[in-house]
């Protein structure tokens, strides 16, 4: 049985660890709420965008882009897996992990299984899992010399996206997945598999009602496609790592109050333990006195 100082150490230990816990949710918030507000931010402008071009997909010009054409045969995919840099965050990093496995097996259902992946990990934490799990299959190789991380934001992102588009347009890819935590509130992450690359021409198509509308352009229509597109692949993927920070502080949030709550229950117990055990040694010390007097 623990004495007195043992249980009044343990709970000591404890009541720390709340005050830790309680701290860490706090800076956490606010990170959240902050990642938030760069989401808000974000969404006037890739919507903006976005329906520049479903106007100059439902107008009456012609417009394509080799960033809209599928490919006939697709040999490799790239995927970009976002995580975490930092731990303690729940099952966040696991869960992605998971939707990436099986984003790997419906493209190999969908195009065979000889089809090859670069996966491209963002976040210390991911990466960590994706080598360790994935290096030794041939057929995938993990790409970490992007320079960007879970924090990334502004030209590392417009870098990354540079060169994701470059090597699409090149042929050394023929499609580009994105693996992330889509951020809904506080309390609801949902897990999304989207594709980057082609773009989906028909699916920007039908963010207007009807078709073939006379539009007057200028400069021509072709132009202003080719300079939208890439803006809206940028906002895509500034989204996605926005996401990735909204979320990731969101589930540290939910892990660090499951922690706190945790602690106060164990607090809690031991403060009665103690209570108890106090209670019996002045009993005991009580008893003594009076037996001792009854003798004398």
């Amino acid at each position: 049985m623990a004495t007195l100082r043992e249980l009044k150490g343990r709970i000591g230990s404890v009541a720390s660890s709340e005050k830790i816990t309680g701290a860490m949710k706090m800076i956490s918030s606010a990170k959240m709420h902050k990642a938030e507000g760069v989401l808000r931010r974000l969404s006037p402008y890739r919507d903006c965008v976005r329906t520049i071009i479903a106007s100059l997909l439902g107008s009456d010009a012609p417009v394509t882009s080799p960033l809209t054409t599928p490919r006939q045969h697709t040999g490799r995919v790239a995927i970009v897996v976002f995580g975490s840099d930092d731990g303690l965050c729940g099952a966040y990093n696991v869960n992605i992990f998971k939707g990436l496995l099986a984003n790997i097996a419906s493209l190999r259902e969908k195009y065979g299984d000889d089809t090859g992946f670069d996966v491209i990990p963002v976040g210390k934490k991911m990466t960590k899992a994706v080598v360790k799990v994935m290096a030794a299959d041939s057929r995938i190789n993990v790409v970490t010399d992007m320079n960007v991380d879970s924090k990334s934001e502004g030209s590392e992102v417009k870098d990354m996206g540079a060169t994701l588009t470059r090597r699409f347009l090149d042929g050394e890819i023929d499609g580009v997945e994105l693996v992330y935590m889509h951020y809904i509130t506080a309390g609801k992450q949902r897990l999304e598999a989207e594709t980057f690359l082609p773009v989906s021409a028909e699916n920007l198509a039908g963010e207007t009602e009807g078709g073939g509308r006379p539009y007057l352009f200028e400069p021509d229509a072709a132009t202003i496609f080719s300079t939208a597109l890439p803006m809206y692949l940028l906002a895509k993927l500034q989204e996605a790592f926005a996401m990735n920070r909204a979320s990731e502080q969101a589930a540290r949030v939910m892990a660090m109050q499951s922690a706190n709550d945790n602690a106060q229950k164990l607090l809690e117990q031991l403060q009665l333990e103690y209570n108890k055990l106090r209670q019996q040694g002045i009993t005991t010390e009580l008893l003594d006195i009076v037996g001792g007097q009854a003798r004398d």
